[in-house]
């Protein structure tokens, strides 16, 4: 910005930090590559053999479960040529990972156990050739993921993200996500970068203009101050709502091991550089973001239910709407300003209203992260 700001205003990042390929490929390296990225729900893989393929920066990933219950993950390159070993994004094995280009296969370890001619090669260890490994983290009831040689402590990045959130980890333990099912899976496609998603969920000043559902269940949200803004909150539901639901009619009883003080309300937390928790008394919605491109990205949202609500078929619509319609509003709003940010109107960036500031710690991360001084840099 060229124009002095009155204190109720902050300045944004500029246009190109959403649009220029070199800062989206330095994110890739500097961010995504170098943190705790929460891959796949654990139920994904639940079974021996059971894999997905999930892009983390710029690195494609096996993850899998191996016959000791244990779940690996590899990069998805052979030791051999270097070509894709897993082409699928999900699937199952019996006992190898296995190349289709010379058939070189690995067992579920990672290690080396069988390649044509490979009896002729004694000197081969197949340990040291086996699949690259990366470090993994189940936790949540997800497979966390870190490429880098050496992850930083997941204990400060992941769970500390959700304790400066809520206050404590009790406060997430309760919700025994981990124990959930799956009720719903929705994968979406926005045409935007990944710091305009953020950036949105961590705000409300937009609620009361494109959220008329979720302001209606949630009324708080109508006086534009997000719940992430202050610790421990949780926006209360409206005096004649009865549930977390389009319509504001009962949802489906309430997570038995929640405190008082958690019922009725929404709590949301955010943990870089990807995850998006969503909490309410019968249910959580769980989003992870990738991104592809400097203007695109997936987002893959899981609504998760006690077990037995799952099992007995019972109907999910109202509760799964509800979020959905809120997911779609963002990503259109977001998608909105996507081609704007190329514009010499905003090559300078735009500003931050007062219940906005909390973005500002955001943008200092980002820059933090991406800083030639940073540790991310070693």
């Amino acid at each position: 910005m060229t124009t002095t700001l009155p204190p109720s205003l902050l300045a944004t990042l500029p246009g190109t930090a959403y649009t220029d390929p070199a800062v989206f490929a330095h994110e890739q390296e500097l961010i995504f590559e170098r943190m705790w990225f929460c891959a796949v729900r654990a139920s994904d893989v639940a079974d021996a053999g059971d894999f997905r393929t999930v892009t983390v920066g710029r690195e494609s990933v096996i993850v899998v479960r191996g016959h000791d219950g244990a779940v690996n993950a590899f990069f998805n390159v052979c030791r051999h040529r270097g070509a894709r070993v897993c082409t699928e994004e999900a699937g199952s094995v019996k006992r190898t990972l296995r190349c289709q280009y010379h058939a070189w296969s690995y067992d579920l370890d990672g290690r080396l156990v069988a390649a044509p001619n490979l009896v002729h090669m004694p000197d081969i260890d197949r340990v040291a050739f086996g699949l690259r490994p990366a470090h993994t983290r189940e936790w949540l009831g997800y497979v966390w993921v870190c490429v880098a040689d050496e992850p930083p402590s997941f204990s400060d990045d992941v769970v500390g993200a959700v304790v400066t959130r809520l206050g404590d980890v009790a406060s997430i333990d309760r919700y025994a996500l981990q124990d959930l099912a799956v009720g719903a899976h929705i994968r979406y496609d926005v045409r935007a970068n990944w710091k305009l998603i953020i950036e949105n969920f961590m705000e409300c000043y937009h609620c009361s203009t494109i959220h008329p559902e979720l302001v209606s269940v949630l009324p708080e949200f109508a006086k534009g101050y997000a719940a992430q803004y202050f610790v421990g909150h949780g926006a209360e539901f409206g005096p004649r709502i009865e549930g977390f639901t389009v319509d504001g009619s009962p949802g489906h009883g309430t997570i038995p091991t929640l405190a008082p003080e958690q019922d009725r309300r929404y709590y949301a937390v955010t943990v870089r550089p990807n995850l998006f928790i969503n909490l309410v008394p019968d249910h959580a919605i769980l989003m992870r973001m990738t991104p592809l491109a400097a203007d695109r990205t997936i987002v893959e949202c899981d609504w998760l239910f006690q077990p037995h609500i799952v099992a007995q078929g019972r109907d999910l619509t109202a509760s799964v709407e509800l979020f959905d319609r809120v997911n779609r509003q963002d990503f259109d709003a977001c998608e909105l300003c996507q081609p704007a940010m190329s514009s010499r109107a905003y090559a300078g960036g735009g500003v931050l209203v007062p219940s906005e500031h909390h973005l500002a710690d955001f943008h200092a991360w980002l820059s933090a992260r991406l800083s030639p001084t940073s540790p991310a840099h070693d």
